[in-house]
C-alpha cells in the first residue's frame, strides 16, 4: 500500500508501481496521502464516523500540500488541493540559519558561514536540530564546532524569539490553508476538522495559528493541541497500513474493479437536500438530510416530529445551501465628562476606554446558517397520531434522480415520488 500526492498523474503512478515491482514489492493499491491521513484518525476505536469537512495540511520539509475533503457516509471526496514550495520546513530552517549567521558575523565580522559550502552544511544541520528542539521545549542551544576557519560557535534561542523571526513563514502557512478552503467554495466555519501531517506539523505555533483561523468548534488535530493526536510523521503510514489490512484478503481483480475510475469518480450533489421545519418561534428552518458534496448513489433518512396533537403534516423537500451571516455590533455611545478638568485627569483612562471601544466596534460575529433554496417536492401525510413522527427518506440515484418517500413512523403505506 503506497500513498501518493494528489497531483500525481497516471504516468507517475504507473512508474511508481513499476519501480516497486523492480524492488520485488507487491503493490495492492495506491491511495492519496490526505485520504490516508484521515483514515488513520477515523479508524481509531474511539472515532465517531460522521459527515464532516476535513482540511489536511501536509507540511513537509520541501513542500506543503493542503487538501479539503468531504467525508460523507464513509466516502472521502477531495474538493480542493494546493501545493506550495515556498512555505515548508526548509523555510523555517533558513530563518534559523540566517539568524545565527548574522549573530556569528557580529562576533566575527567578515566571516559569513553561508559563503562556504562546508560551513553552510554545518549551519543547516544544526539549525534543523534546533528547530526540532524548539518544537519540544521553550529553549534550545545552537552549537557548531569549527563553523568557519576553525572558529567554534555556540548560542541559544527561545521559542518566542524563534516564532518572531519566523513570523513571515507562519503567516504563509495560514494564507495557504485559507486559500484552499476558499478554493473549495467553503468558509472556515464549514470546516469540522483540521489534521496536521508531516514533520513540520510538530511545530506548536502552526497549530496555534490554525486555532485562531478556524472557529472553536473546529478540532485542530496536532500534538500541541490534542494529547491523543497521532504522530504527524507516522500519520500517512498508519493510514496506508490500515487500508492494507482491510483489502489484503481480496483478490487483485476485485481491488482493480473497486478502484477503477468508473467507481471512484462518481457524481456528487452540489446543494444539500432536506426538509423545512418550523422553529418554536414559527420561523421556517432548513433541516439537511443529504449533505452537499455527497457521492451518489446515496440514501439518507430523518424523522420529523409532527404537531403535539397530531393531524395532517405537510412535508416540504427543498434544496439548501449555507451562507455566512455577519452581525456587526451597534456602535457604543460615549459619555462626556462633567468638566474639562475631569477629562484631563482621566486622560489615560479615556484613552484605554476609547481603544477598547474601537476594538469592540471592529469585531464581527460570523456564523454559518442554512439558506432555503428551491422546492423539490411536497407530500401530505394525513392523520398522524398524537406525538407521532414522520419518516422522510431521500434516495439519490446514480443519474442524480431523487426519490422521496414519506410515511408515518410505524404506519403502513406512505407517499412516494421521483424527481
Amino acid at each position: 500500500m503506497i500513498t501518493v500526492p494528489t497531483n500525481f498523474n497516471d504516468k507517475q503512478k504507473a512508474a511508481l508501481v513499476e519501480a516497486a515491482a523492480g524492488a520485488k514489492i507487491e503493490v495492492l493499491q495506491l491511495i492519496s496521502e490526505p485520504v490516508a491521513a484521515v483514515l488513520a484518525y477515523d479508524a481509531r476505536p474511539e472515532a465517531e464516523i460522521k459527515d464532516k469537512i476535513v482540511v489536511v495540511a501536509d507540511l513537509g520539509g520541501t513542500r506543503s500540500d493542503v487538501t479539503v475533503l468531504a467525508s460523507r457516509g464513509g466516502i472521502y471526496t477531495i474538493l480542493a488541493t494546493a501545493h506550495d514550495y515556498e512555505f515548508q520546513g526548509a523555510a523555517l530552517d533558513k530563518v534559523l540559519m540566517d539568524h545565527f549567521a548574522k549573530e556569528f558575523l557580529k562576533r566575527h565580522p567578515g566571516s559569513d558561514p553561508r559563503e562556504s559550502a562546508r560551513s553552510l552544511a554545518k549551519l543547516k544541520q544544526e539549525a534543523e536540530a534546533t528547530k526540532k528542539a524548539l518544537s519540544l521545549g521553550t529553549n534550545a542551544s545552537f552549537s557548531v564546532e569549527s563553523l568557519v576557519e576553525g572558529i567554534d560557535f555556540a548560542s541559544t534561542i527561545n521559542r518566542l524569539r524563534y516564532e518572531t523571526i519566523a513570523r513571515t513563514v507562519f503567516e504563509g502557512f495560514n494564507r495557504l490553508v485559507e486559500s484552499v478552503v476558499k478554493k473549495a467554495g467553503l468558509d472556515v466555519l464549514d470546516v469540522d476538522e483540521v489534521i496536521l501531517s508531516g514533520g513540520t506539523a510538530h511545530t506548536p505555533r502552526i497549530a496555534a495559528n490554525f486555532g485562531y483561523i478556524f472557529p472553536a468548534s473546529t478540532a485542530i488535530l496536532a500534538p500541541s493541541t490534542t494529547p491523543s493526536a497521532i504522530n504527524p510523521s507516522e500519520l500517512q503510514a498508519r493510514g496506508a497500513a490500515l487500508q492494507a489490512s482491510l483489502i489484503q484478503e481480496y483478490e487483485a481483480d476485485d481491488i482493480d474493479q473497486s478502484t477503477h475510475a468508473a467507481v471512484t469518480t462518481v457524481p456528487h450533489v452540489t446543494n444539500a437536500i432536506g426538509v423545512v421545519s418550523l422553529s418554536p418561534s414559527g420561523e421556517e428552518i432548513f433541516v439537511p438530510i443529504v449533505q452537499p458534496e455527497t457521492a451518489v448513489p446515496a440514501r439518507r433518512t430523518v424523522h420529523v416530529a409532527a404537531p403535539k396533537d397530531g393531524g395532517d403534516v405537510l412535508i416540504k423537500v427543498v434544496e439548501g445551501n449555507t451562507h455566512i451571516k455577519v452581525t456587526k455590533p451597534e456602535p457604543k455611545t460615549k459619555e462626556n465628562g462633567d468638566s474639562k478638568a475631569a477629562k484631563v485627569e482621566d486622560a489615560d483612562e479615556e484613552e484605554d476606554s476609547d481603544f477598547s471601544d474601537s476594538e469592540d466596534e471592529e469585531e464581527e460575529k460570523r456564523e454559518k446558517v442554512w439558506k432555503i433554496g428551491s422546492t423539490l417536492a411536497e407530500a401530505a401525510i394525513r392523520g398522524v397520531k398524537k406525538g407521532g413522527k414522520v419518516e422522510v427518506t431521500i434516495n439519490v440515484n446514480a443519474d442524480l434522480t431523487v426519490v422521496v418517500t414519506t410515511r408515518e413512523v410505524g404506519a403502513k403505506g406512505g407517499v412516494r415520488g421521483t424527481i
